[in-house]
């Protein structure tokens, strides 16, 4: 998901919050069940970028997985879809897209299809899709940045969730908690072996130091390579939808 896209979003809300609070409420009580929009804002100084700006061509950032589930149930609300994040199974499948080894691609190749960083000295992302895609036509799966799922982290996940056939018994792992949550594929900030399809990371405190962003409820300040992407799948239940957006 790129900047204009969250930041359509993000302004949607706090323009409908500046409306509600002159008293100009027709039209807007959708979004009461979506966010309290107050929480949206951001400081004018703060730039969330890495100082790159906030470009529809580049990756947005910094959001928690609470601001990105709220993303998808603001999209879901205009367009009549479901959006959700992907579970960490789901994503794994996109990122191999049916190949087998490390990589969706043959390691010798990495550089070609994803933005990666050997050396740790890069200093910001770059734009989504400027790297070739994998077999499905999936672009920046490997490296860019960070992108959140659906799941907690659990460092005993697949010893407890897969059966004897080698099966997924449960496709996601429900937070219970703010932390950790998984994020997979690596960022620009990442040497090669990060980046493998099988590479998960977790978030934690540290990210979240609150440094000038009023509300941490929606923002990470320390986690300029995170991101996010999105699925859309069949419509579901109310019950199911409520709990991928509100967990």
């Amino acid at each position: 998901m790129t900047w204009d896209q969250y930041t359509a979003f993000w302004g949607n809300i706090r323009e409908n919050h500046k409306a509600k609070s002159k008293g100009e409420n027709d039209g807007f009580e959708l979004h009461d069940w979506i966010s309290a929009p107050s929480q949206m804002s951001v400081p004018d100084h703060t730039d969330m970028s890495l100082g790159i700006g906030i470009s529809e061509e580049y990756p947005a950032v910094r959001m928690s997985q609470y601001g990105a589930k709220k993303f998808c149930q603001w999209l879901s609300s205009q367009t009549g879809h479901f959006y959700r994040l992907p579970t960490e199974a789901e994503w794994e499948c996109g990122c191999r897209a049916g190949t087998t080894g490390p990589y969706s691609c043959n390691e010798s190749e990495l550089a070609d299809y994803a933005v990666l960083d050997p050396d740790q000295t890069r200093v910001g992302y770059a734009k989504v899709g400027t790297k070739k895609p994998n077999p499905w036509g999936l672009y920046d799966m490997h490296g860019n940045v960070f992108e959140r799922v659906s799941d907690r982290y659990d460092p005993e996940l697949y010893q407890r969730r897969v059966d004897s056939e080698n099966t997924f018994t449960d496709p996601i792992a429900w937070p219970n908690e703010r932390f950790p949550r998984v994020m997979r594929g690596g960022s620009w900030y990442d040497p090669a072996e990060d980046l493998r399809s099988a590479s998960r990371e977790f978030s934690d405190p540290v990210m979240d130091p609150n440094s000038g962003i009023e509300e941490t409820d929606w923002w990470l300040s320390e986690a300029g390579w995170l991101g996010f992407r999105i699925v859309r799948p069949e419509i579901p239940s109310a019950e199911f939808m409520h709990d991928f957006w509100n967990q």
